[in-house]
């Protein structure tokens, strides 16, 4: 029986007291297998560590959740082809896809076919529509202070033309945040007992009316001083931190930016621009109502096709989503989103559009991507062309009803087009006639045409290979929250 007192004597060299003692401990002597505490002030020797960045640059192998950048370049590689998917939903003359589609997503959909077909007008507004919706810093405003930003020397200026950015973003999002802060308030209802919920409830009704009434101090009022401390009481009394506790969260954030995009806010901030030396010549003449107005014809009108068709869309995606319809609907709907939310990524270095319609009584989907400065001024120099004028590459990728995809690929340097078409199998035998048709379109535009090149499609041209450029963000800081 061992002698848990230690009064009979230890085994010799077994003495773990006096082995401690003995161990000296170095950077050199530390175990390989032991790893470095992240220390960004230091550079540490290298282990075993999952963290370093030396490799799937690329984005392929095991989703890498140590970098956010990584695991875009693996969804962009994985998302499902976005026309593929819409010819999928409609399909057929103006018939919607029946495999298990509930009455509320069919009457979304016939909403989008009676939208899709369009003449050359039409068309022009709805490409016009998405651009605006799509790109919210355009005009000679936004364009005067991107170069005061890139011009200041002062680190104020700086800041303080980022914060009137942002205040108009949360301005121009005041239709979306009221969207959202009504709906966490009904789910947060849902999740109440009754005796909890009714006020809530009634609270939610008064700040719906001073919403629709445009009376955001009375609705701030509301959220600030009864709806947020009813519901921080509740989970605080309740102890629920469950899905109460992220609503409030959700809310809190929700509410202050509801709060900073307010039209003192606003004003209050662009003043603050106007008194800098440097900008007060160009937007001293600007006043109150005059910003308005301005900010405002950048946006799209209410009853554009591009604002329809994407209300539509997502509300037949909502109703799919919740369960409505067949496993097969849902799976349709969810690389929907998936594809769009993809192309719409913070790491996406070009501008993405959807182009679906019915022509000539055949249905097409396309997508379109868009690099307006495709090549900087080094890399034109080394091609021997002009510094003065912009590269700008387009890829088109289009579904054609009984005919199949097409990859268009199509660069503009000045008058100069060089446009590389990839066609399914059925239109290899008209590739001639195909690049005299677009020779001659191009002349009569007053355009050059470089190289018109036509050969059947080996497989479809990936994102990456047109636009090396995603790439760059592998040169940041990759982190993962």
């Amino acid at each position: 029986m061992p002698d848990i007192l230690g009064a009979t004597n230890p085994v010799p060299g077994y003495d773990k007291t006096s082995l401690n003692r003995n161990v000296t401990v170095s950077p050199e002597s530390t175990p390989p297998q032991i790893q470095n505490v992240p220390d960004p002030t230091r550079v540490n020797r290298a282990d075993n560590r999952t963290e370093q960045q030396d490799s799937n640059l690329q984005g392929d192998g095991k989703i890498r959740y140590d970098s956010n950048f990584q695991t875009f370049l693996q969804r962009l590689r994985d998302a499902p082809n976005l026309a593929d998917v819409l010819s999928r939903i409609f399909s057929g003359e103006g018939t919607i896809v029946s495999s298990g589609m509930s009455a509320g997503i069919a009457e979304e959909l016939s909403q989008i076919l009676e939208m899709l077909r369009m003449d050359e007008s039409q068309l022009l507004d709805f490409l016009s529509g998405q651009f605006k919706s799509g790109t919210r810093f355009s005009g000679a405003l936004f364009a005067l202070l991107r170069n005061a930003y890139g011009r200041a020397s002062s680190e104020g200026v700086r800041t303080d033309i980022l914060q009137f950015l942002k205040t108009y973003l949360d301005f121009d999002s005041t239709k979306h945040l009221e969207t959202n802060i009504l709906r966490d308030l009904g789910r947060m209802a849902d999740a109440m007992p009754a005796s909890w919920a009714e006020k809530l409830r009634d609270l939610t009704a008064q700040l719906k009316n001073s919403m629709a009434a445009g009376d955001r101090q009375s609705g701030l009022f509301l959220l600030q001083r009864e709806i947020f401390p009813y519901m921080a009481s509740y989970v605080e009394r309740t102890h629920d931190m469950g899905l109460p506790r992220t609503l409030l969260t959700m809310l809190a954030l929700n509410v202050a930016r509801y709060e900073n995009g307010s039209e003192e806010r606003l004003m209050e901030t662009f003043h603050q621009l106007s008194g800098y030396g440097t900008l007060r010549d160009q937007l001293g003449g600007i006043d109150g109502p005059a910003l308005l107005k301005l900010l405002r014809s950048g946006q799209v009108p209410e009853g554009s096709k591009a604002l329809q068709f994407s209300d539509h869309l997502a509300a037949a995606a909502a109703r799919a989503l919740r369960g409505e319809g067949s496993a097969e609907a849902q799976e349709l709907f969810r690389n929907l989103l998936s594809a769009m939310l993809i192309n719409e990524s913070v790491y996406m270095p070009v501008n993405h559009y959807l182009i679906p319609l019915e022509w000539d009584g055949r249905m097409l989907f396309s997508e379109l991507w868009v690099d307006p400065d495709a090549e900087d001024e080094e890399e034109r120099r080394k091609k021997g062309g002009s510094g003065g004028n912009n590269t700008m590459r387009f890829l088109f990728k289009m579904d054609v009803q009984s005919l199949g995809l097409f990859d268009i690929i199509l660069t503009s340097q000045g008058k100069e087009v060089d446009i590389q078409i990839h066609c399914p199998d059925k239109v290899v035998p008209f590739t001639r006639q195909i690049e005299e048709g677009i020779s001659q379109i191009l002349v009569r535009n007053d355009l050059t045409p470089a190289r018109i090149l036509v050969r059947r499609m080996e497989r479809p041209v990936t994102l990456t290979e047109v636009f090396p450029k995603i790439y760059e963000g592998k040169n940041s800081i990759n982190v993962k929250v």
